[in-house]
């Protein structure tokens, strides 16, 4: 799983279908870190929610528990939905322009609104306290009316296919044409990326397909990350970062956008849609 807010969505659905216990979903949470608090936004969210509020940023907050409180209460309506947003500058699909979320989630690059579409709903965005603690912001959002569909399970896993095959192609020309060379093999650095990922479990009631869909992307974004990271293949020019950039956003813009293909079935087809 590629991000707290990627595991909450799809555990969240699978609990809200009634496919999973919450202890199911607070256990997945805490792969991520062993603590978790949440807090609101701003003071009207504060006053909303009954969450502690702080002008100052961050807070000890509440219980984690209180965040599937928050969840559910969101979803109350039938047609309300529980969106994943993986948002980065120049690609803000899904987000409300202009609010304290948008702005939040582009710089975290992740988040969950929550709410029936065209009203005002909950926006939630997990930001780092320290190495033990996630903590969980929530915002009064409104909810964009529904866009385009997301891309279809067979073409998002077509795209990773495809993917994989390019991203490696870019890091065996980044790595054999940056001058220098690195004293670690690419091979296992993708493998420790990999690794980490692997620790964060799918609920039961996502299909092998998105499973497979998810897995993938991760790889993919594992040989990107190791490219972009890896000295021998650090640029060494404002034109070699401008050809590297070029190279490798248009593969991680695919892995965005599968991986919301594949979170997005998870509450849909549980909930018989």
């Amino acid at each position: 799983m590629c991000s707290p807010s990627a595991t909450l969505t799809v555990w969240a659905g699978s609990w809200l279908a009634g496919c999973s216990a919450p202890d199911d979903v607070l256990e997945a949470l805490h792969a991520w870190a062993p603590l978790h608090t949440i807090a609101a936004g701003d003071p009207v969210t504060g006053g909303r929610t009954d969450l502690p509020w702080s002008a100052h940023g961050h807070l000890p907050g509440t219980g984690v528990m209180a965040l599937l409180k928050v969840i559910r209460e969101a979803m109350a309506e039938s047609n309300a939905y529980l969106r994943l947003v993986l948002p980065v500058p120049g690609d803000v699909r899904g987000l409300p322009a202009g609010t304290a979320f948008a702005a939040d989630a582009i710089e975290a690059e992740e988040g969950i609104l929550v709410g029936v579409p065209g009203t005002e709903g909950t926006g939630l965005i997990p930001q780092w306290v320290d190495d033990n603690t996630l903590q969980w912001t929530v915002y009064s959002a409104p909810v964009p009316p529904e866009g385009g569909p997301d891309m279809s399970l067979g073409e998002a896993e077509h795209a990773m296919r495809e993917a994989v095959r390019d991203a490696a192609d870019a890091l065996m020309r980044l790595h054999t044409t940056a001058v220098g060379a690195a004293d670690s093999d690419p091979r296992e650095l993708i493998e420790a990326e990999l690794a980490d990922l692997s620790r964060h479990d799918y609920p039961e009631s996502i299909s092998l397909r998105a499973r497979r869909i998810l897995d993938t992307a991760d790889h993919v974004a594992a040989i990107l990350t190791v490219a972009q990271r890896e000295p021998a293949s650090s640029p060494t020019s404002a034109s070699a970062i401008v050809a590297q950039e070029s190279l490798l956003r248009p593969l991680w813009n695919a892995i965005r956008a599968a991986r919301l293909a594949a979170v997005h079935t998870a509450p849909r087809r549980d909930n018989g849609n």
